[in-house]
């Protein structure tokens, strides 16, 4: 309760915020995702992997450095749409190692470890280190996480949030932009404690749930979010218990098995990148509606459904968003004991 209150007072007092933090003091030497990273100064510039790692930067006014970026699930928050558009977007998923390194920048900050690390789709982090690129990967990703298991990793601990603040204020410590780093956490707290807070409630109702991001093909079995992930966390902060029992970050789960478990409430990913069919929400609703055995699941014959954005299930700015959406949700739904 102490440090929730602290959260609310930082949020509010956003000035006194910025009068107190410290800058950094350089050389600055931070371990990350098992390697350390060490900076004479702040970077003159950055490309980003992953929609997350752009928003933060943009959020802690670092959008002039950025060079390039890349890996979007959804369109930019409306906040930055004109800085945005400055930037040049590398690739809408991943981008390639040259188009990356041919910016020559001073950092390249990471989303996903598989986008960067030892089996790094876009490259591993020896590859840019060998040419004086530093690479920040998100903890968030890595922490308590193997991701050489499972297509999106598989959690050894359950996700913390605490490793999102993490990246902000890293981030913010290495562009030496402490303050701004510190007043966005205070105010991602303040929201998260009024957002969780009839999270006894919802757990008397016994409420379950099941998170759909995604389908290869929408004749086979969905991603769902697994145990021990962001989304299992945004679950249980609510209140809410997850029906699917992998530790894999989104495991592969048949339909029957989700009948079967019969979640109370299903949260499906809207989004507008086009990689898999399944991305369109539409085509999402349309599977439930038509599909024999979907179909049948209460949650879908009694409309509880709730429609969150893509990036919202994933440890960024917009988790805290859509956990704010689902509580919201889920307490306008009649659920009964």
């Amino acid at each position: 309760m102490f440090v929730s209150r602290l959260a609310v007072l930082a949020a509010s007092v956003g000035l006194s915020t910025l009068a107190a933090a410290s800058p950094t003091q350089y050389p600055l030497t931070l371990e990350n995702c098992g390697q350390p990273l060490s900076f004479a100064a702040a970077p003159k510039s950055a490309v980003t992997i992953g929609q997350a790692a752009s928003e933060i930067l943009y959020s802690l006014g670092l959008g002039d450095r950025l060079v390039g970026t890349s890996l979007w699930f959804s369109n930019v928050l409306p906040e930055f749409e004109a800085q945005n558009a400055k930037v040049e977007r590398l690739a809408d998923n991943d981008p390639s190692f040259e188009s990356v390194i041919n910016k020559r920048p001073g950092l390249v900050a990471v989303q996903f470890e598989w986008m960067v690390g030892k089996q790094g789709v876009v490259g591993t982090r020896e590859q840019f280190h060998d040419l004086q690129i530093p690479t920040y990967i998100m903890p968030s990703d890595c922490d308590g996480k193997d991701n050489l298991v499972g297509a999106d990793g598989t959690r050894l601990q359950p996700f913390q949030i605490d490793s999102l603040y993490s990246s902000v204020r890293q981030l913010a410590a290495i562009f030496d932009v402490q303050a701004e780093g510190e007043q966005l956490v205070g105010n991602l707290q303040a929201r998260l404690d009024k957002a969780v807070a009839g999270a006894e409630q919802r757990q008397a109702k016994e409420i379950s749930a099941a998170f759909w991001f995604s389908s290869a093909d929408l004749d086979l079995d969905p991603y769902m979010a697994g145990q021990k992930g962001v989304a299992d966390y945004m679950m249980k902060s609510l209140g809410l218990r997850n029906v699917v029992e992998s530790s894999e970050e989104w495991p592969t789960v048949g339909w029957e098995t989700l009948a079967k478990a019969n979640p109370t409430v299903l949260v499906l990913a809207r989004m507008d990148r086009r990689r898999f069919p399944a991305d369109d929400i539409e085509k999402k609703l349309e599977f439930l509606r038509n599909d024999p055995v979907a179909q049948h699941m209460d949650a879908v014959k009694n409309g509880r459904i709730v429609i969150l954005e893509a990036d919202g299930m994933q440890a960024s700015l917009r988790m805290v968003t859509g956990i704010e959406t689902l509580a919201k949700a889920v307490d306008g739904f009649d659920i009964q004991r």
